[in-house]
């Protein structure tokens, strides 16, 4: 986990200076075929009794460097095939296709290794990299075209000028302000939470992947919904009310050690559901907001900011959790993350964020 998560740290701005300067397509294309022939190299290994834990520490690495291009470029791309009126329905098409198939993929990963053994489970794992690739291949729309500057630059400067961008804009520094202490408080729950459930609640590994299971119907439906909600509501208010809502949703799972087994399961589903719901609703328009005010020729760059804090804050949050869970009890570090959670709507209420209804231009 370590390995893979690694790169991201190491070279997020330095990809979203590369992204900015060059075509996106053909970047999202080599990292899905550079991901294809390394995940290959396992079960070769395997198969010539040749595997070892460094060569995967190796190969982990190298696949996580690919990822955080793609993971950086994915977003940066997607302005450019959809106007800004439709972010929010584009966003919410692609979560929607992410939720169903990490709803599915785990439970085939299982079964694959189950019947297949685990090399065969990461050939099909690298072919839906090479059907990803593939994919790209088919997209017809031109990419805008970058603006020269961004090339001639140096690379300190240019990551300077993109960090620059978004701390200098109201909206940008409240969305990405929120996002990355929900990622702190959430890195915080995540650590402990799995344990809480299994050794202090008592729940059945079978009955944990059901209540996995309604938080991924609570993510779809979450999905379906955020086009509608965000016209109803605004962004703003989404916005301002998601974080809220986590936080509630999650402070009902420290209940769970006080009721009965029967209903300790039905409150913590519940709560799965709830945090399910409100995900989307706030993951699709952050990331709308973002792309709606960022100019072309920064896309890239503030995207690797905003990847440089998720990737980095929830590490910390996994080691204050686990050191708090130990001091002090894994019930009431769980109160103290689902408070953490609903305070980080304070990043919205004092920012003019709270008031759009919609999307701006970044030219407003």
């Amino acid at each position: 986990m370590a390995a893979g998560s690694l790169p991201a740290l190491l070279f997020a701005l330095i990809a979203g200076v590369w992204i900015d300067r060059l075509r996106r397509r053909p970047i999202l294309m080599i990292a899905d075929l550079g991901r294809f022939l390394l995940l290959c190299f396992i079960p070769l290994l395997f198969v010539f009794s040749m595997l070892r834990i460094e060569f995967l520490y190796l190969l982990t690495f190298f696949v996580g460097t690919l990822a955080i291009f793609f993971n950086v470029a994915y977003p940066s791309y997607i302005p450019s095939l959809i106007t800004p009126q439709l972010l929010i329905e584009g966003n919410s098409k692609l979560e929607l296709s992410r939720s169903i198939v990490e709803s599915i993929g785990p439970a085939l990963a299982g079964l694959l290794i189950q019947l297949l053994t685990a090399p065969v489970a990461i050939v099909v794992d690298a072919c839906s990299f090479l059907f990803s690739a593939a994919s790209f291949a088919w997209v017809c729309t031109p990419e805008i075209r970058m603006q020269e500057e961004t090339a001639r630059s140096n690379m300190l400067q240019a990551i300077r000028e993109g960090i620059r961008f978004l701390t200098g804009s109201p909206l940008l520094r409240a969305i990405t302000g929120c996002y990355a202490t929900l990622s702190l408080f959430s890195g915080l729950l995540e650590a402990i939470f799995i344990l809480y459930l299994v050794k202090e609640v008592g729940i059945q590994p079978a009955l944990l992947g059901i209540i996995f299971a309604i938080g991924s119907i609570g993510f779809i439906v979450g999905s379906l919904l955020c086009s509608r909600l965000t016209k109803w509501m605004g962004v703003g208010h989404v916005l301002l009310i998601a974080p809220i809502a986590f936080g509630i949703s999650d402070g009902l799972l420290p209940l769970a050690g006080f009721v009965p087994h029967v209903f300790a399961f039905f409150l913590v589903g519940f709560a799965q559901f709830g945090f399910g719901l409100a995900r989307p609703l706030y993951t699709i328009n952050q990331l709308s907001l973002r792309q709606a005010v960022t100019p072309e020729n920064l896309q890239g760059r503030m995207h690797a900011s905003v990847s440089l804090l998720s990737f980095g804050l929830p590490t910390i949050g996994a080691l204050i959790g686990g050191t708090l869970g130990q001091a002090i009890g894994l019930p009431q570090t769980l109160v103290i993350a689902a408070v953490g959670e609903i305070v980080t709507c304070t990043w919205i209420y004092f920012s003019p964020v709270k008031a759009l209804q919609e999307h701006p231009h970044h030219s407003q």
